[in-house]
């Protein structure tokens, strides 16, 4: 089994679960698939504000897949079992439309919102794509935290690739290619220096404003004595 490192220190993000989830759902769910789909789905259904997922979104879900493996080796097969008796139960909803690229499962969190998308599209009032940044397809594909290493600093270790998966998780993607982006223009291609900005971030707070971006290109704020040994070594 291998150890959790624990939590970081500084800002970290979080997912809302509703206390009914807790106080309802939880003590009737008696199926670990179950139960990993549906922590799953309100992660990402919060995370990136999404009415309803695509099951071939969840599928090429590589956190998910990882998490299934471990139930079956048929990842698909758990995923399908984990979203059935999540429908079951009534946590989630599921409406099945065809298009000019074939038949699509979606899924919906059975909650206000997510009742009025599904009904929307099942009385063909809306299309899919206009359901609240509903795509069939993933979304345009942004550079994951591995990408950007292997582009801007070099080959990743198997030690460091766990340190920027936790990473990932972590901090937010824009906070990660800006981070980037700045050892980049310092000409400082370290992990190191990347990973102190990050985690000043998180401890420090940063302002999400229109004028971030100007923040991220000056470079005197992140030459100072506090990253003075990061950027020597």
């Amino acid at each position: 089994m291998e150890q959790f490192k624990g939590f970081p220190a500084g800002e970290l993000k979080f997912t809302a679960v509703p206390d009914l989830f807790f106080a309802r759902l939880l003590p009737q769910i008696d199926s670990l698939v179950e139960l990993k789909v549906t922590l799953h789905f309100l992660w990402v259904h919060y995370r990136q504000a999404k009415q309803a997922i695509a099951k071939n979104e969840l599928l090429a879900d590589e956190t998910l897949v990882e998490s299934l493996a471990l139930i079956d080796d048929d990842v698909e097969r758990a995923l399908t079992q984990g979203l059935l008796r999540s429908v079951e139960r009534g946590t989630l909803l599921h409406v099945e439309i065809e298009n000019d690229d074939g038949i699509h499962d979606l899924y919906f969190l059975n909650s206000e919102r997510g009742r009025m998308a599904r009904a929307k599209i099942e009385e063909g009032e809306i299309g899919v794509v206009a359901v609240s940044d509903l795509e069939i397809a993933p979304p345009t594909k942004r550079p994951n935290i591995f990408e950007l290493y292997e582009d801007n600093i070099g080959l990743i270790s198997p030690i460091l690739a766990d340190e920027l998966k936790d990473a990932e998780i972590n901090y937010r993607q824009e906070w990660i290619e800006d981070a980037f982006k700045i050892a980049v223009e310092n000409n400082v291609r370290k992990w190191s220096y990347i990973r102190a900005i990050l985690e000043r971030w998180a401890t420090s707070g940063r302002e999400e404003t229109g004028e971030s971006k100007q923040e991220t290109t000056t470079k005197s704020w992140y030459t100072d004595e506090e990253f003075k040994e990061l950027i020597q070594h």
